[in-house]
């Protein structure tokens, strides 16, 4: 029987690329994302790819629509083997400029996503001996100027997925913190402004990032190999280790390199 798989965030960008190579390695795939028209696409893809599938059009910021998603998947698939929290939104402003309910989106979407969809596929998990996973970041390590929000609410993930290895140490759960570089997607078009708006453009060359379907096979090898952690970039495995024997010289690098953005915001 095929290995059953949740992704959260799978209409495009790190998610479509999950949805579909995970199809291609035999997994049954749920996929989930508010919006519709390009869920049902990517969809089409894995189903192409001779994947079942089960798209469910979900918000995971709401407990409701999380719940939901994990009674849909069990219904159908009777299991659960790996949950990707891929779902995330990202910003760009420095905090005094920015309204609080940026902040607030971006952890419940980021942070409370993650927790929701995972204390509802736990008990399946646990049963399963299988994997919850967490794309993660970087600013889950260091905090980057201009996205005070986006680095709180993965430092939160990186925070909740090391208590829940550790209280399920004994009960064989998998659980994998994946950090990709930079990665040619939408998040950062889609990334709110100080206001909440969406910034729209990227400041950054896109052909010179990461691209999705590398971090893909990256997690999943990382599942396949029950990795814990996952940094998948030179720079940031060398920006984790000098930060902590060298914090002070890490947030003068880190500035700098974050400040010559175009149109940065501090």
């Amino acid at each position: 029987m095929s290995k059953v798989i949740i992704i959260t965030g799978a209409s495009s960008g790190i998610g479509r690329a999950l949805a579909l190579e995970s199809a291609k390695r035999g997994y049954s795939v749920i996929i989930s994302a508010r919006g519709e028209e390009k869920l049902l696409a990517v969809e089409k893809e894995c189903i192409a790819l001779g994947a079942t599938v089960l798209a469910v059009k979900s918000d995971v910021s709401k407990d409701g629509d999380c719940k939901e998603l994990v009674a849909l998947a069990t219904a159908k698939f009777k299991k659960i083997d790996v949950l990707i929290n891929n779902a995330g939104i990202s910003m760009r402003s420095a905090l005094i400029d920015t309204d609080a309910s940026v902040i607030k989106k971006v952890m419940d979407i980021n942070f409370n996503g993650t927790l929701y969809c995972t204390k509802y596929a736990l008990p399946e998990l646990l049963k399963s001996k299988g994997s919850v996973v967490g794309v993660s970041s970087i600013a889950g390590y260091k905090g980057l100027p201009g996205r005070t929000g986006y680095s709180a609410s993965k430092f939160a993930m990186h925070g909740f997925l090391e208590a829940l290895r550790i209280e399920n140490l004994k009960k064989g759960l998998h659980v994998l913190i994946a950090c990709p570089g930079f990665t040619a997607s939408n998040i950062r078009n889609t990334a709110l402004t100080a206001n909440g708006s969406q910034q729209g453009e990227s400041p950054r060359t896109e052909q010179k990032m990461m691209q999705p379907e590398e971090v893909a096979t990256r997690i999943l090898d990382g599942i396949d190999n029950r990795k814990n952690k996952l940094v998948m970039t030179v720079n940031g495995k060398l920006t984790v280790f000098l930060n902590k024997f060298f914090p002070s010289l890490v947030d003068n690098l880190v500035y700098n390199h974050m400040s010559k953005e175009p149109d940065s915001p501090f």
